[in-house]
């Protein structure tokens, strides 16, 4: 069993990052043009997010073609636009009928199924730069089956964790990914962490990266300080937030996938506390290519899901880098504490 793979280990799935040099966000795209069966589950009170209640299993669009992970917030669903140009372009999308009432001679009218989630990064930097379209279709571009890169790139550029008690003394979060291969079948993670929580390895209940004590040379343990009694400032809503995908090679129905991607917030619920806030909007999806052919338990599934998705939550803050510049915060990364 290899625990240290990445999403692209899934046959059928190709991943692309479009980060922007202007200030620390960007977005990321999980493409699968053959289309695959879906799901979404949404844990945080502040979800942002496009084309989720497709996902459903009473709604009739059995397959999408890409997703989405962006920041920037709301304005951050701007990018599926682009992705689907990049995706029209290339004749992918559900079959809606003929561009003329010849059926016989016409091109066929395709819509690109596309659900996207954000997160909330317009703290750091100028706020009117955040992925649009054109990022989205950037991100395309650079998608490949390679090993995706991790840390602070795509949607998890301006990523930070351990917020609970204000942003100056937060850390960097990040990007991570990771797969397993168990009886034949590959299941992966792909997570943008950017959590008012502390990140904890639950291996040996330590924080990784979070709330910095006040002089910031130490960790906190945001946890441990609630139990105290130290009460943090109030903080608005939805200015946090994780958001990933977990994705299989085998074959799955949309319940299936649905429930596939409720279980993987064990994984957050594992690494990430508190979690499932009221400022977070933490929402997973779920990929299903079938391209190994085989089926097998969902309660296995689920579980390779959450673990692999606990793997990935502690890779995105172990590869994140300092952020320090003119006029942004200094945030340490994991490496730096």
């Amino acid at each position: 069993m290899n625990r240290a793979g990445s999403i692209t280990d899934v046959a059928g799935l190709r991943v692309g990052h479009c980060t922007d040099t202007r200030r620390p966000t960007g977005c990321t795209v999980i493409l699968t043009p053959e289309g695959a069966v879906a799901g979404v589950d949404v844990r945080g009170a502040a979800p942002g997010t496009r084309e989720t209640e497709l996902l459903s299993p009473l709604n009739a669009v059995e397959h999408v073609h890409a997703l989405l992970l962006s920041g920037g917030s709301a304005f951050g669903l701007d990018a599926a636009g682009g992705v689907m140009r990049w995706l029209d372009e290339r004749g992918f999308g559900v079959q809606v009928g003929p561009a003329t009432g010849n059926e016989a001679s016409a091109k066929p009218i395709r819509v690109p199924i596309v659900p996207a989630a954000i997160l909330f990064d317009l703290w750091i930097g100028d706020a009117s730069i955040r992925p649009d379209a054109a990022s989205g279709y950037a991100a395309c571009e650079a998608a490949s089956t390679a090993p995706v890169a991790e840390g602070n790139v795509g949607a998890g550029t301006g990523a930070a964790v351990g917020k609970l008690f204000g942003i100056g003394r937060a850390m960097r979060g990040g990007i991570g990914s990771a797969s397993v291969t168990v009886g034949g079948i590959t299941v992966g993670a792909l997570v943008a962490v950017n959590a008012i929580g502390d990140v904890i390895d639950p291996t040996t209940g330590r924080v990784v990266a979070g709330a910095r004590t006040a002089d910031g040379t130490a960790l906190f343990g945001t946890m441990q300080a609630l139990l105290r009694g130290e009460v943090p400032a109030p903080l608005q809503p939805g200015t946090a937030t994780t958001i990933g995908v977990v994705a299989t090679d085998a074959v799955l129905t949309k319940a299936q996938a649905n429930k596939m991607a409720q279980m993987a917030h064990d994984g957050l619920a594992r690494t990430i506390n508190p979690v499932h806030t009221m400022t977070d909007g933490d929402t997973l999806f779920a990929l299903a290519t079938g391209r190994s052919g085989r089926s097998a338990s969902l309660t296995l599934i689920g579980a390779l899901g959450a673990e692999v998705m606990a793997t990935a939550v502690l890779r995105a803050v172990r590869a994140a880098t300092r952020l320090s510049g003119p006029g942004l915060p200094d945030l340490p990364a994991a490496g730096d504490i």
